[in-house]
């Protein structure tokens, strides 16, 4: 595949579905549309199914709100499924917590990613690397991922990362070895802090790849006041800095948004150049940068600094 146009779909979480129909219906409505612009892939942000809490029962104690989420998207994944055989567009549906109990947390729930293709495939990616708030949090423990799952998808290798994951250059430097065509990062950000933290580290590691990726964040907190609200989202497209491919590393983007501003907006980036990205890797010779994965094993430090 020489390019690929994905949706990215900055999914507002102040938006107050009735019920799980509803929200299905959103979704598929943005699939059509994907369709339509001949997209091959929908991208939701991490954890959109927060949206959900609007119709959860309303005597739902907190520490119980990641059973009821998982419960609820057990019953969402065969609709998704059919939506995304029906449209052609595969579809990263967000994140979801699924049950993983275990010795030490006997309720303990992954943060999982899934990618629903129209063939019925489905591929999965734990987040690796857990905020505070998710480790320790009153709905429920969750629980870290161990693997990296590199799938293949219309002749592209891709792997997802998961919001903080991003910012990590252990996990990348393993990244780095699988000549990736596409890294996909579902993100939700308490502040504009982490936003900028996430999506400056994608940018980054587009560079350090050589590789296209695709980074899209939630809008909001669900069941938040608006002026309370300081979830920041939004999403881009990065690219490595070649003159073959993009100046500045950016194919496409939207600015951050917040929830005061009402935003649920869904980023067109069509034709991302993922093979001309592959022959920049490859060490092609229009590339600016021979490229090769650097390692600092042979560095000695050296100073009399305390």
């Amino acid at each position: 595949m020489e390019h690929v146009s994905v949706d990215l779909w900055a999914a507002n979480l102040q938006v107050t579905p009735d019920s799980l129909q509803s929200w299905l219906a959103s979704v598929e409505l943005r699939l059509q549309q994907a369709a339509a612009r001949e997209a091959q892939l929908l991208v939701m942000p991490e954890f959109c199914c927060a949206q959900w809490l609007s119709f959860a029962p309303a005597d739902l104690p907190a520490e119980q709100q990641l059973g009821w989420l998982a419960q609820t998207a057990a019953l969402a994944l065969d609709p998704m499924r059919r939506m995304v055989e029906q449209t052609g567009v595969a579809l990263l549906p967000g994140t979801f917590p699924v049950a993983f109990p275990s010795v030490d947390a006997p309720e303990g729930y992954l943060n999982q990613a899934w990618f629903l293709t129209p063939d019925g495939g489905m591929q999965v990616q734990n987040k690796l690397s857990l905020t505070p708030l998710e480790a320790n949090g009153a709905s429920g423990v969750t629980i870290a991922g161990t693997g990296i799952n590199l799938f293949d998808w219309n002749g592209l290798r891709c792997v997802i990362a998961i919001c903080l994951d991003a910012e990590y250059t252990a996990l990348w430097s393993k990244l780095g070895e699988l000549d990736l065509d596409l890294v996909i990062i579902p993100a939700k950000t308490d502040m504009i802090t982490g936003y900028n933290r996430v999506f400056s580290c994608a940018r980054a590691r587009a560079i350090e790849l050589q590789t296209a990726v695709c980074c899209v964040g939630a809008v909001g907190a669900p069941l938040t006041p608006w002026q309370e609200d300081t979830g920041v989202g939004g999403a881009s497209v990065y690219l490595p800095c070649d003159v073959s491919v993009a100046l500045d590393g950016m194919h496409a983007a939207l600015p951050p948004q917040t929830a005061a501003q009402g935003m649920d907006l869904v980023l067109q980036a069509p034709a991302i150049p993922v093979g001309q990205c592959r022959r920049i890797r490859a060490g092609a010779a229009e590339a600016e940068v021979r490229p090769g994965l650097w390692s600092g094993d042979h560095l000695t430090v050296e100073g009399n600094a305390a």
